[in-house]
C-alpha cells in the first residue's frame, strides 16, 4: 500500500491539522481581536472535512481499499458517519461562543484552534484499527478537551471542571493503557484485526482482563456507570458552549470507539463483553434517570440526561449485531439534535443584564414571556423523554427492536420502564415553564446565530424528523455494514 493512497485517505485530518497550525500562528499575530474571523474559517475547514469523508459514507466504503498505513488507519462508512456528526457538533460549538464569551470579555482566539485539534483527536479515534492509533486520538482530543474545560481562567467552576477532568482523565488513560499492555502481552499484537485473530477460540484470563480494562478506560470517555463521577461536576462548571461540545461530539466519538473495539477486536469473544456493556447499559439508565431527580441546576440535570442516553445507546452494542450498531448510530444523531437544541436553548436563558439563568427554579413560568423559547425546550424534553410523536422517540425505538431481535428481550423490558423514571425530570422541566409562578429571570434576548441552531434543532426533533428516517437508516445501516465488514 503506498504512501499516496494513505494521505488521501487521511486528508479530513491533514486539512484539520494543517488548518489549526494556521489559525493558531494567525491567533499569536492578531490576538484577541480576530477571534471572531478565525472561528468562522474553522467552521468553514470542518465544513470542507465533511465534504471530503461524506462520499465513503454514501458510497459505503469498506475493505482493504479503505485502510491507510499498513491497517493502523481505516477511512469507511462507518468512521465517515461517525466524523460528519462530529464536525456539525464542533461547528454548533464554534457558533454559539462568540456571544457567550465576549459578554465576560473572554473570548479567545485559541478557542477555535483547540476545538479544531479536539476534533482531529476525535477524528483519528473513530477511523483506529490499531490500539496504538486510538491512544494517539484519545490523547489528542483529551489535551485539548482539558483546557477547554477551564477555559474561563476566572471562574473557579470552570478551573475546578478542568482540574477534575484532567485527574479523572489521566486515571482513566492509565486504566485504558494497562488493559491495551495486557492485551498485546496475550496477543502479541496491537491490530484490531490480529487481536481478533488471535482471540478466535478460547480467551485466556489475562486477555479477559485486558478486554475489561479496555472496556472501563473507554466508559469513563463516554461517561457510562459506574465511571460517570466527572460528568456533572464537568458539564455544570465550564463554559456552557464547551459543555454542548462535550456533550456531543466526544461522546460520538468515544461511543464509535467503544462500537469499534468491541466488534473489530474482540467480536470473536462478544460473551465476553456483552454481559459488561448491559450491566454498563442498565447501570447508566438507572443511575442517569434517578441522579437527575433531585437536580436544580439545569446542566447537572442535562448531564445526567447524557448519563441515561448512553445507557440506551449501549443496549444497541449489547446486541452485538450489524442492526444494533445501525440503530446505536441513528440515536446519535438524534442525540446529537436534541443536546444541541438543549444547549442552545440554556444559553439563551439569560437575565435582563446577560447573566446565564442555569436553575429550573428560574425558569418557572416561562412559557408566558418568552413562548417560542419554552415550546422548543419542552420539545427537546419530550424528546430525551422519547415520547412521541418527538423524533427521539424513534431513536429509542429501533435501539429496542435491535435488543428483541438479538433475544436480549429482558434487557429491553428494564430499559423502557426506565424511561418512565427518567421522564419524570424531564416532564419536571415542562411543568415548571408552563404551570409554575413566573419567576421573571429569564428576560435577555439572544442574536440570530442561535436563534438559527435552535431552529434546525427544533425542527429535525419534531416529527418532521421521520421524514428522514429511510434516509439516515440507509446511512447507518451502510456504515454498520462497514463495521462488521471482516477483511
Amino acid at each position: 500500500m503506498d504512501l499516496s493512497h494513505s494521505l488521501r485517505l487521511v486528508a479530513p485530518e491533514t486539512l484539520l491539522s494543517v488548518a489549526s497550525l494556521v489559525l493558531l500562528l494567525t491567533a499569536a499575530w492578531l490576538g484577541d481581536r480576530a477571534s471572531r474571523a478565525i472561528s468562522v474559517a474553522a467552521i468553514a475547514v470542518l465544513a470542507a472535512c465533511a465534504a471530503l469523508v461524506a462520499p465513503a459514507l454514501c458510497g459505503v466504503a469498506m475493505g482493504a481499499d479503505v485502510l491507510a498505513f499498513s491497517g493502523q488507519y481505516s477511512a469507511d462508512a462507518f468512521a465517515s458517519f461517525a466524523k460528519i456528526l462530529i464536525y456539525a457538533s464542533a461547528a454548533a460549538a464554534l457558533v454559539v461562543a462568540p456571544a457567550f464569551f465576549e459578554r465576560m470579555n473572554a473570548m479567545r482566539a485559541e478557542y477555535a484552534v483547540l476545538v479544531l485539534l479536539a476534533t482531529l483527536g476525535m477524528g483519528i479515534m473513530v477511523s483506529a484499527t490499531d490500539f496504538l492509533t486510538l491512544y494517539i486520538g484519545l490523547e489528542l482530543n483529551s489535551l485539548a478537551a482539558y483546557v477547554l474545560a477551564a477555559f474561563l481562567r476566572s471562574d473557579g467552576r470552570s478551573a475546578e471542571a478542568g482540574l477534575k477532568y484532567f485527574v479523572l482523565g489521566a486515571l482513566a488513560s492509565g486504566i485504558l493503557l494497562f488493559g491495551m499492555s495486557l492485551t498485546y502481552g496475550f496477543t502479541g499484537t496491537t491490530s484490531f484485526a490480529g487481536v481478533r485473530a488471535a482471540l478466535d477460540g478460547q480467551l485466556p484470563m489475562g486477555a479477559l482482563f485486558g478486554l475489561t480494562f479496555v472496556l472501563a478506560g473507554l466508559a469513563f470517555k463516554i461517561s457510562a456507570v459506574p465511571f460517570h463521577m466527572w460528568t456533572p461536576d464537568v458539564y455544570e462548571g465550564a463554559p456552557t458552549p464547551v459543555t454542548m461540545f462535550f456533550a456531543t461530539a466526544p461522546k460520538v466519538a468515544a461511543m464509535a470507539l467503544a462500537m469499534r473495539v468491541a466488534v473489530g477486536a474482540f467480536g470473536t469473544q462478544v460473551g465476553a463483553w456483552q454481559q459488561i456493556v448491559i450491566f454498563a447499559a442498565l447501570a447508566s439508565i438507572i443511575v442517569g434517570a434517578l441522579g437527575a431527580i433531585g437536580q436544580d441546576n439545569l446542566k447537572r440535570l442535562l448531564a445526567y440526561s447524557s448519563i441515561n442516553n448512553v445507557g440506551f445507546i449501549l443496549i444497541g452494542l449489547a446486541a452485538a449485531t450489524p442492526k444494533g450498531a445501525s440503530a446505536m448510530l441513528v440515536y446519535l444523531a438524534i442525540y446529537v439534535a436534541m443536546s444541541v437544541g438543549g444547549f442552545v436553548t440554556l444559553l439563551m436563558l439569560k437575565d435582563a443584564d446577560g447573566n446565564p439563568v442555569e436553575r429550573v427554579s428560574e425558569i418557572a413560568g416561562l412559557s408566558r414571556h418568552r413562548k417560542v423559547l419554552a415550546a422548543v425546550f419542552a420539545m427537546v424534553m419530550f424528546s430525551l423523554a422519547g415520547i412521541p410523536p418527538l423524533f427521539g422517540f424513534w431513536g429509542k425505538f429501533v435501539v429496542f427492536q435491535a435488543a428483541v431481535d438479538a433475544g436480549l428481550v429482558a434487557l429491553a423490558a428494564v430499559g423502557i420502564a426506565a424511561s418512565v423514571i427518567a421522564a419524570f425530570y424531564y416532564l419536571k422541566v415542562v411543568k415548571v415553564m408552563y404551570f409554575d409562578e413566573p419567576a421573571g429571570l429569564a428576560v435577555g434576548r439572544s442574536d440570530w446565530a442561535h436563534q438559527a441552531l435552535l431552529a434546525l434543532s427544533a425542527v429535525f426533533i419534531s416529527p418532521l424528523g421521520y421524514l428522514l428516517t429511510k434516509w439516515l437508516g440507509g446511512l447507518a445501516d451502510g456504515a454498520a455494514a462497514a463495521l462488521f465488514h471482516v477483511i
